[in-house]
This record gives structure tokens, sequence and C-alpha cells, in this order.
């Protein structure tokens, strides 16, 4: 027990427990006078006689019989001086009750003080059961007669302050069916117990969706902005000081400091943080509203900061009744209240209480660099500037995700380094950093796309010049994004088209895939492969649906999206004939909007460039064709399909190769596989017989015949 509550307990609750036993003592003393052989009656209260009938009937009606006349105060006038700041004084101010409110509340708490005063109810309410105060005996002890009585038990109304305060609770007698007013038990809420004892603690209903702690002080979080760490303090303390509402809305992604900030700024406030999780309160089954006024009661009672979040499970659309009560409950808040949530909502209706939006946004280039920087001095690494810039480019990452991808680069690092005595300090490098970075990223996009490991490097691919020079400028435009955009001031001059767009035509075969997979390596950064064809759908809408789910995922992936098969989406915009093409033709324009949109690369690749629109071509940043190789290409190809390992015969001659098979890149890997297979059943180098056989069967598969004999004049 602190010293406050120590103060509090021995100058308030004592002395009015010490005023209670002498009010108890008058009036066991006046049941005795009312009936002189209650004491010896073992039997009392568990039978009625016709002497107690007598005795009843002898009573005025309403009559409080336990009244004594002893010196005590009348209930209109305070019972007892209250420290003015003590917690029962506070009640006193804020919910507007009367001396004789504070008389009813202490005759109620007795009991959680000290089990003695059960015996002393049941004494004078003549029932062994009866241990804890009725409102007939209330009205008995404090009141001093009929008059008096009847006019204090509109205390006990559902709109007086006791009950609508939520500070009592009545309870039918048990064994009572539709009981009166007077037939109820009074009981303290355990919420106004904590608050009456000095003992702020969670309440137990809360227990399973609540968290009760005291914040230590702390750092205004890295990715808050200085204009708005001080527009919250102000407005947080005005509300505070003169104890008003204040209730305010932090939205944003997840990992964007929300809960961090609260915490902050309860460490400002130096008050208590008390946070209900509201998607496990409503996934519980039970009514999420009663926890909810619990939780309301208990921020005004211990006077702390309330958190609930995420206030997205009662306000999304498929909840709007619920958001409507939420709002209603919101409403009658007192104090500092934070709603804490990822989309921003306008409350329904006309609510007294006005929320104060507080977006939340990915931190800027400059702010992840920043945290880099922070979060490897923080973890004893070398922060290179140069590695944290590029860092911050290329992710979006939170401040959670950036201290996480440093401390898996470090646990990598240090596994690395387990066994080597070297006696050097661990050293984290750009790459565990990178690969830490990615592994924060995609997890929801991996659920609608194919994550493509890249292996390939520039030295793998067949290109002519100018191609891979294109491909060399996608990189660069990447890389150089935040200097152009930011530095630069090109992002205040654009307001969409921020990315970079890129549309990879040619051949099936010719190298579009494993071209997006060195772009992807060269960069540092997941590619995710999607299928056009299965995005589409047959039915209106859900096209879109699909796509707004892939980009809306790609964002938080920090990823490169390459949509393969795009012939089954983008093709010449036709004139609208019927509901269909009409459709049609918002896909395509729906996609390239979300394609503007979206910060990130985007790679599309088609078979058919000669029936893209002109418009959706006029939209794209890079255009780069992949040509069906020519023989020098294709002996390029030839020599740098096999690995090092694989045995070939010396009759192999892959000129004549290049110069009779006219195929495509794609087709000549094939080619080799398939032959490797074929040697390796004989247990033999690959020689041209195994070559041949396998150019039979990729002949087939594109619907053309070769003969043996064919290939065989060729040599």
């Amino acid at each position: 027990m602190n010293e406050a509550t120590a103060v509090f307990y021995q100058q308030t609750i004592l002395p009015s427990l010490s005023r209670l036993d002498g009010l108890l003592e008058d009036a066991c003393q006046t049941a005795q006078l009312v009936t002189p052989a209650a004491g010896e009656d073992r039997f009392r209260g568990l039978y009625v006689n016709q002497a107690e009938i007598d005795r009843l009937l002898s009573q005025s009606p309403g009559h409080p019989h336990l009244w004594s006349q002893n010196g005590h105060s009348s209930p209109k006038s305070t019972s007892f001086d209250l420290p003015s700041l003590s917690p029962l004084a506070w009640l006193s101010r804020t919910c507007h009750l009367t001396p004789f409110d504070c008389d009813v509340l202490l005759l109620a708490l007795a009991p959680e003080i000290d089990r003695r005063y059960e015996r002393i109810y049941a004494f004078l309410q003549d029932h062994v059961a009866r241990k804890r105060p009725s409102v007939d005996l209330a009205l008995n002890l404090l009141c001093a007669d009929a008059l008096m009585r009847l006019e204090q038990r509109q205390r006990f109304a559902p709109d007086a302050p006791l009950r609508q305060h939520g500070l009592i609770h009545l309870l039918p007698e048990r064994d009572s069916e539709q009981p009166s007013l007077l037939a109820h038990t009074l009981k303290v809420d355990p919420l106004v117990v904590q608050l009456l004892l000095g003992q702020p603690q969670l309440d137990e209903r809360l227990a399973l969706w609540a968290d009760y702690a005291t914040p230590l002080p702390q750092a205004a979080p890295l990715t808050l902005p200085a204009e708005t760490a001080q527009r919250l303090r102000a407005v947080t303390e005005s509300a505070q000081a003169n104890q008003t509402a204040c209730c305010l809305h932090f939205y944003g992604p997840p990992g964007t400091n929300k809960h961090q900030t609260a915490v902050w700024l309860a460490a400002h406030l130096q008050t208590p943080l008390l946070e209900i999780n509201l998607q496990r309160l409503r996934q519980s089954g039970s009514d999420w509203r009663e926890p909810l006024r619990i939780a309301l009661r208990q921020q005004h009672f211990q006077r702390c900061l309330l958190l609930l979040s995420p206030v997205d499970a009662v306000t999304a659309t498929e909840f709007s009744l619920d958001a409507a009560d939420l709002m209603a409950l919101i409403a009658e808040a007192q104090g500092v209240l934070i709603l804490a949530g990822s989309q921003p909502f306008l409350p329904q209706g006309e609510q007294p209480l006005t929320i104060i939006p507080v977006p939340f946004a990915v931190p800027t280039t400059e702010m992840r660099r920043h945290l880099w920087h922070t979060h490897l001095q923080t973890y004893g690494l070398a922060a290179d500037e140069t590695t944290c810039a590029d860092l911050a480019v290329r992710f979006r990452l939170t401040s959670p995700q950036i201290e996480t991808a440093v401390r898996t680069a470090r646990t990598q690092a240090d596994w690395q380094q387990l066994g080597e005595e070297n006696g050097l300090e661990t050293a984290v490098t750009p790459h565990q950093l990178f690969a830490a970075a990615r592994h924060q990223c995609g997890h929801d996009l991996a659920a609608l796309a194919q994550k493509i490991t890249p292996l390939y490097t520039w030295a793998d691919i067949v290109l002519p010049e100018e191609t891979k020079t294109q491909l060399h400028e996608i990189c660069r435009r990447v890389a150089c994004r935040y200097q152009v955009l930011h530095q630069w001031g090109f992002d205040s001059k654009l307001s969409l088209g921020k990315g970079t767009n890129a549309l990879f035509s040619g051949p099936s075969g010719t190298g579009k895939t494993m071209a997006a997979e060195i772009v992807a390596r060269e960069l540092g950064l997941d590619l995710y492969k999607i299928d056009l064809s299965g995005v589409v759908s047959k039915y209106i809408g859900e096209t879109e649906k699909n796509l707004d789910r892939i980009f809306r995922a790609a964002e938080n992936a920090n990823a490169i999206l390459f949509f393969d098969e795009a012939d089954a989406l983008f093709g010449k915009r036709s004139e609208v004939r019927d509901s269909h093409d009409r459709y049609a033709n918002i896909e395509i324009s729906y996609l390239l909007q979300k394609m503007e949109e979206y910060p990130g690369l985007t790679i599309l690749a088609t078979n058919l460039r000669q029936n893209l629109d002109d418009a959706f071509v006029r939209r794209l940043a890079f255009m780069v064709h992949f040509p069906f190789p020519d023989e020098s290409s294709r002996q390029q190809i030839w020599q740098g399909v096999w690995p090092q390992q694989t045995p070939l015969h010396t009759e192999v001659d892959l000129d004549l190769c290049a110069r009779r098979f006219k195929l495509s890149g794609g087709s000549i890997k094939n080619m080799a596989l398939a032959a490797a297979f074929l040697a390796a059943d004989e247990d033999a180098p690959v020689s041209m017989t195994h070559l041949y056989q396998a150019a039979r069967r990729e002949y087939q598969k594109m619907g053309k015949a070769i003969s043996l004999s064919e290939i065989e004049s060729e040599t």
C-alpha cells in the first residue's frame, strides 16, 4: 500500500467505518427493543409465528424501524467530512453523489473490508442468509421517517447516479420471483471497490481481452513527426488538465508505431495505459459491449489512457451496426481515449464526442535510412551509410520490421562465425541485410502469386545489346527513384506514375522470365510471378477484386510484380457491342490505374505486341522487345546452356545445332536437359545421338515433324 492510499484509508475509510459501527450498534439496540426476545430465539428469521405477525402489524407503514435518535445527523446534510483529494470525494464530485449516496456506498462496501458486517446485516434483516445489505435495510438505517424513506427511495432508480454510473448493482434476493425494489441486495461494482480502497488493478472481467500496465518513460517514436508529437501532447494535456473527453483515432498500416505512440503518450501524461483487444473480444462470441462499458468505467475511475485496438474489428462494412454501437459507447467516454486501426472511418450519426484523426504512414525514405542506421548501431553493427540508403530506397519497411531484419541478419552472422577462431567481431554483410529485409516482405503476396528465387546473372542471358541496355536502364531507374522523386522534387509534379512499368514482348522462350529474374537479382528485390490467365474471371467484377488483392499485398511486399501471359487481358480494347465488351474494357482500365498507383516495379510479359492498345502503350515507361534468336545468338545460347559438370562427347557440334535447330532459348534449354537425361540413362557422355532424339521430341511438342535422316544429312 503506497503512502497516499494509507493516508486515505486512515483519514476516510476508518472514520467512516467507525461511524457505520455506531450506526449499526444503535440499530441493533433498536431491533432488540422492537423484538425483545429476538436474541434468545435460535431460529429467528427461519420461520414466522403469530407474535411476529402481531408485531409487524403494530408498526406504522413505511416507518424506518431501525432509525435511532442518538445524535446521528440527518442524511440531508453532509454525513462526514471527506478529504478533498480522496477517491470518495472525487467520486462524489464527478458522479454528483449526495451524502445519502455516499452512506449507501459505504454500507455496501463494509463487507468487502470486514466480514463481521455480514453477520450484523443478517441479524438486522432477520435472516441468516442475507449477509449483504438490501435497499430496505439502507432506507431503514439512514432515513428518519416514512416521508424521508419514500424520498430517498428515488436514489436507487436506474437513472440515479448510483446506478447510472454503475457504482452499485441491485441483485434480487435468492428464491425471489419478480421481487420489489426493497428486496434487492446492494453490491458495489468491483471497479468502485478498487477505487475506494486505493488498489488500482485490472478488473477480472476484462482479463481475457485487456492488458493494463504503467508504461516507462521514453522518447517519442522515431517515425512520429515532431509536429504530430507536439499536437498530441498539447491536446491530451489540455484534456487531462480540464478533465474533459478527448478521442484520437490512430490509423495506418500495421507496424507504423500506433501502439508505441500510445505507450509514449501515456508515459508523457504519467498515467497508466489500458489496452482492449477488440479482435479477441469480438471473436469470443459474447456481447462485446458490456466489457467495453466496464473498460470505459475503469478508464474513468483509474484516470488512465484507454486504447481500443484494432477498431476495424467493429467498424468494417460487414459490421456497420456494431460501428454505430461503438460510436454510441465512446460518446460517453471521459478522459483520453485512443482508437487504433488500419483504415480511416467517418462516425455515423451525431455524436457529442469529436474524434480527431491522426494518420500513421509507412516511414519515409529518409526516416527508414535513419531507422536502419539506429537499429544497426543498437545491435552493435557497423552502419554503412551507402548500405542504409540502399535498404531504405528498396524496401518500404516499418520500424518493427527493420529492427527484426537487423536482428535476423545479426543472428545469421553469429551463426556463420560459430567455430571460427579468428577473434574478429561479428560483421554483417550487405547481402545478409538485403536477405533479412526481403524476409520481412511478401507474406500476404505469397498466397496470391508464385515467388521466384532469382538464379540467373547477366552472363546467362543472350540478347541484343539494345535490349540489354534497356534492362540496365530499368535497374538504374529503380535505384535512382528516391534521388529523382524526392531530392530533385519530381514527387511534387507527379500524382501518379511514380513507379516503374515495363513491357517485355516477344515470342515464347526468348528470355522474358529470365530477364525479370536478372533484374530482381540486380536490385536485391523479391520477384513474384502472377499468371493473368488465372486472375481474369468470367464473372463481372471478380477480375478487379483479384487485381486489387494482388496490388494491396504487393505494397507491403516491396516486390517486383511480373505479370505473365498478359495476352489474357491486354488485347485491343474493342468497340462496345455488349455488356461483356464494356466490362472487359473496365478491367483493362482498372489494371492500368493500379499499375500507375503502385510505387514499385511492374513487368508485363506478352507474346503478341501487335495486339496492344496504343493508349496502354503510351502509359508504359519501358517497352523491351525480345527477338527470336538468330544463328549467332543461338550459338551463344548452346555454348552457355551446359553446366561445367556435364560431360559432352567430342563429336558434339554446337555450331551445327545452332544452324540446324531454329529454336528459341527456352526450347534449346529443354533440348539440352532432355539430352542429358538420355545420356545419363546410358551412363555415357552427351552425344549428337542424344541431341537428335531430344530435337525430335521438342519439334513434336511444337507440332512439327523432323526425321533423323534430315538431321544427319547436315553433318
